[in-house]
């Protein structure tokens, strides 16, 4: 058999650095997909020492940058199997503050880059004439709208939207579409919203994270190795029979 190959976007840190350690440790030769060109030929180099990976730059915002970054993978991988829709952003937006810039920068890279992955995702597995795995990342805030996120929660309940209806479109080739949620990451994004939300109410980014993570059953903030080991069930064969789902990865904050 082939090598197995997977495409993750936002891979030069935090969530989609561990999916990308975590898959190519299962095996699948990794695109390193990100902004951040710098960052993303870092990740594959560490990836390169046991595995097989390479960087790719792209603006997930971009239709046209997307499917270049699935084309890209394909001719230097050879393959092309699952795509994790990872990258976002997540602004601490209070609702009176929002501006139309705002909303279309964070709708165009959150729920715009799933869209666009999912139609890149399709067209190279039906070009190369096999079905495949879309992955796309949702939250904690797409199951239960979370204060002063009124525009990023909105972004992930549209994911899972998305997931559902995709799912149900390409079943029939053989296409598994998911999503998952993470609840409170310990990663550079998340730390820079406690940070927000602490200054936005005169208190410490320690407070703005506990107005978060106070809730969480387990009593621990996620680490990012927690969410790519579910991302790895998603990529896998074991979730094969599953599809149109969100799996919550929160540490037992919303109970469905």
């Amino acid at each position: 058999m082939s090598q197995k190959v997977a495409l993750i976007t936002g891979a030069a840190q935090g969530i989609g650095k561990a999916i990308a350690e975590r898959l190519s440790k299962d095996g699948f030769a990794i695109a390193v997909a990100d902004f951040n060109l710098e960052g993303a030929q870092k990740t594959a180099d560490e990836l390169n020492k046991t595995g097989k990976a390479i960087a790719v730059k792209v603006d997930v915002s971009d239709r046209d940058q997307v499917f270049a970054a699935v084309q890209k993978t394909v001719d230097e991988l050879g393959d092309f199997n699952v795509i994790v829709n990872n990258a976002g952003l997540g602004p601490t937006t209070p609702i009176d503050t929002i501006t139309p810039e705002q909303f279309t920068k964070v709708y165009a890279v959150n729920v715009g880059s799933v869209l666009w992955g999912i139609q890149a995702a399709h067209k190279a597995f039906k070009d190369l004439g096999h079905g495949g795995k879309i992955i796309n990342a949702s939250s904690q805030a797409g199951q239960v709208g979370n204060p002063n996120l009124a525009l990023y929660s909105g972004t992930k309940f549209a994911i899972r939207g998305i997931t559902q209806t995709a799912a149900r479109d390409l079943a029939k080739e053989g296409i598994n579409v998911n999503a998952y949620c993470p609840g409170i990451v310990k990663t550079p994004m998340m730390m820079d919203i406690a940070h927000q939300v602490g200054q936005e109410n005169g208190k410490s980014d320690e407070w703005g994270m506990e107005t978060f993570s106070k809730d969480i059953a387990l009593g621990r903030l996620s680490e990012p190795e927690d969410v790519a080991n579910c991302v790895a069930y998603l990529a896998g064969p074991d979730s094969d029979y599953m599809t149109g789902q969100a799996l919550i990865i929160d540490g037992g904050m919303v109970f469905n």
